[in-house]
Order: structure tokens, then C-alpha cells, then sequence
């Protein structure tokens, strides 16, 4: 119980290989949403930013599907967490930015997430640690 209760005996990289499999597995969730349903949906899709909307859903796409499978393998993780970074700001301070804040709130959460994954990064069970061959060390 004493050992439990050390805040030192808590291993870091499985809270980061927890964190990235839970978050990355949101992230793939919400872009397959719109990878299969990218005819439906692209109609609807605003050009918020000015770069058009085919190439802003595009973008959402790769920053929540592509980038949200690169961070569950922990491939790449703080490079991969850039983008789905950058989709949650425009999502939060842009799209969502007259919303009140139940609409915008996951845009929020999953903004802050990327915090800790960047900080924490891929931890010794990942794609990068074999790669890489570090031992423990964060990449």
C-alpha cells in the first residue's frame, strides 16, 4: 500500500502509452466520422480560415484520423500531436468562438490533452522507443 501511495512508483510511460491510447483512439474516432462521411459533410463544412473548405476538412481529416492512429502506435508523437493541436485552436477559438461553452467544450478538452501528450511524449512503449532504441527515455 505504501508503495501505491508513492507518487515515484508510478511508471510515466504507461501513463503516456494510457494517455495515447485513449486519446488517439478519440482523435480516430471523430476522423473516421468524417472520413466516411466526408460527401455529407463536406457541404456543411465552413471555409473558416480562408484555404477553402475541401482543403480545411482535408486537414481536419489528417490531423484526427491520420495523426490520431500515428499517436496510438507513438510514432512521431510530439511531431503527430501538431496538428490535432492546431485543429482544436481553430475549432475552439475560430469555429466555435460565439458558441457557448457546451458546444465547444470537447474542442477544449481535447485542446488541453495535447498538452501533457507533447510534454509527456511517446514513452518506452511505442513505435518511436523501438525506432529510436531508447530505453525509457521520452521521444
Amino acid at each position: 500500500m505504501k508503495k501505491l501511495l508513492n507518487p515515484a512508483s508510478l511508471n510515466t510511460d504507461v501513463a503516456a502509452l494510457f494517455l495515447r491510447l485513449i486519446f488517439g483512439g478519440m482523435f480516430i474516432h471523430y476522423g473516421y466520422g468524417k472520413l466516411v462521411n466526408y460527401d455529407k459533410i463536406l457541404p456543411m463544412f465552413g471555409d473558416i480560415i480562408g484555404i477553402g473548405s475541401e482543403l480545411s476538412f482535408n486537414l481536419v481529416i489528417f490531423a484526427e484520423f491520420f495523426c490520431g492512429i500515428f499517436l496510438v502506435l507513438g510514432f512521431l508523437t510530439r511531431l503527430s500531436i501538431i496538428p490535432p493541436f492546431i485543429t482544436m485552436v481553430v475549432a475552439y477559438f475560430v469555429a466555435h468562438a460565439a458558441d457557448p461553452f457546451d458546444v465547444k467544450q470537447v474542442a477544449f478538452i481535447f485542446l488541453v490533452l495535447c498538452l501533457p501528450v507533447f510534454v509527456l511524449g511517446s514513452g518506452k512503449y511505442s513505435v518511436d522507443s523501438f525506432i529510436f532504441k531508447t530505453q525509457g527515455h521520452n521521444v
